[in-house]
């Protein structure tokens, strides 16, 4: 799979509103922050998006905090986005 292309990217972002491209360490990253109404329920989202990340074997980094889950997607392995993480993005948005 390869890395997405600045044109294929904003192609993309159409598909996966609330969705925003962020740039970490010299790499095109797919981010989204989940809000909740207490702890619990922004673990068992946590929870739901592990099982997708494990089912699909591609894997976000997942931070969860009271009330709030920040998902970001990315390739270690091709330095920046791919397909798969727009589809996870997708996946993970029926989730919610």
């Amino acid at each position: 799979m390869s890395k997405l292309s600045d044109a294929e990217i904003a192609e993309a972002m159409h598909e996966i509103p609330g969705w925003a491209v962020v740039e970490e360490e010299g790499m095109m990253r797919l981010q989204r922050d989940f809000t909740f109404d207490d702890f619990a329920s922004a673990l068992e989202f946590t929870n739901k998006v592990g099982d997708l990340a494990e089912s699909e074997n591609h894997h976000p980094r997942i931070v969860t905090e009271w009330g709030r889950v920040i998902l970001t997607w990315w390739s270690h392995e091709q330095r920046g986005m791919v397909a798969a993480d727009v589809e996870m993005a997708k996946k993970v948005d029926s989730l919610s």
